[in-house]
């Protein structure tokens, strides 16, 4: 990856928004790409606690407090609300996803978005944490470890599909942001290690549904910006990218989710000035002009097996966001 495209990317949010690496240097000790092991309860790796790592002087938002609340935008959805604690803290959680399964949340997780990138980098309570499914909805959040003890790296835009976990991310040994992979086994990830994209397709934020792959991109041949491109699995690459003209606009267009039946394209788009969701559905095959499903500082959609919606809602205040949290829509 190009130093201008690492550039692009952290620009456009590739990584959450808190991720502003583009002057961190980090050492070269330490990971070196082949791999590891990393169960999450393994001797040697340090306890992490979210909560203990939240400043003192953070105040939880809520609903009543927030001066932009979601605005929901579709009759198949009730209001958005927050998922109640354990997963959302005075912390930041963001960029969710709800593998097929449909029995665990992944999220990304910092505890203060007012410590800069090489702050955040230093603290291993920083990235992927996921809470699993129980009778009375999520478990508490366990921190996913996808890096050695000792070995500085901020791990984020999880997406995870059967054993096999894709995630982006900025650590020791590696200069530049990109896309890792890991395989869990037993319970725990490991064996992580660079995703083999082809450069030419550029692959921000992706999405991978059978045999397609669908991924945000600045490259060339859009409409502009950002757009949602599509390519084709072939052997061991994938090829053929193409834009999803139907769901592109001269703004940007990111982080797009496909639901289970992949009828649907989820994605992140500006309107009046924030990230929404809006969504496409597929129509003979061919995708449909995207609609708008809820606005003010949402994006990063994902589905459960009841077609509901989750999402990420940032709170700001003086302009800038303070905290994040994750909100669920019930399909009517």
């Amino acid at each position: 990856m190009s130093a201008s495209r690492f550039a692009r990317l952290i620009r456009a949010g590739v990584l959450p928004p808190l991720v502003t690496l583009l002057t961190l240097v980090l050492s070269t000790a330490g990971c070196s790409g082949d791999g590891g092991a990393g169960p999450e309860d393994d001797e040697g790796y340090p306890d992490v606690d979210r909560y203990a790592a939240i400043p003192g002087d953070v105040v939880k938002g809520t609903p009543e407090t927030d001066p932009s609340p979601p605005i929901l935008h579709s009759p198949d959805f009730t209001d958005p609300a927050p998922l109640p604690q354990p997963v959302n803290s005075a912390g930041s959680e963001d960029a969710p996803f709800i593998p097929v399964a449909d029995d665990a949340l992944f999220f990304f997780f910092a505890a203060d978005l007012r410590d800069d990138a090489s702050l955040q980098i230093q603290n291993p309570v920083n990235g992927i944490w996921v809470a699993r499914r129980n009778e009375g909805g999520w478990a508490e959040p366990s921190l996913v470890w996808l890096q050695d003890p000792g070995v500085l790296a901020l791990n984020g835009c999880p997406f995870v599909s059967g054993d096999g976990m894709l995630f982006c991310t900025v650590r020791e040994g590696f200069p530049e942001l990109g896309w890792f992979e890991a395989d869990r086994e037993s319970g725990s990830w490991g064996n992580w290690r660079p995703a083999s994209f082809p450069e030419a397709l550029e692959v921000g934020e992706l999405h991978v549904h059978g045999d397609e792959l669908y991924y945000d991109s600045p490259r060339a041949g859009g409409r502009g910006g950002r757009d949602i491109w599509r390519a084709i699995r072939s052997g061991d690459t994938w090829v053929s990218p193409e834009n999803v003209e139907a769901v592109n606009t001269h703004a940007d267009e990111t982080r797009p989710y496909l639901s289970r039946d992949g009828s649907e394209l989820w994605i992140t788009r500006t309107f009046q000035g924030s990230p929404a969701v809006f969504r496409s559905v597929r129509v003979g095959g061919a995708w449909q002009e995207a609609e708008l499903i809820v606005s003010s500082f949402a994006g990063e959609p994902t589905l459960d097996s009841a077609g509901n919606l989750y999402f990420v809602h940032h709170f700001m205040r003086d302009g800038a966001r303070v905290e994040a949290d994750i909100y669920v829509a019930y399909r009517r």
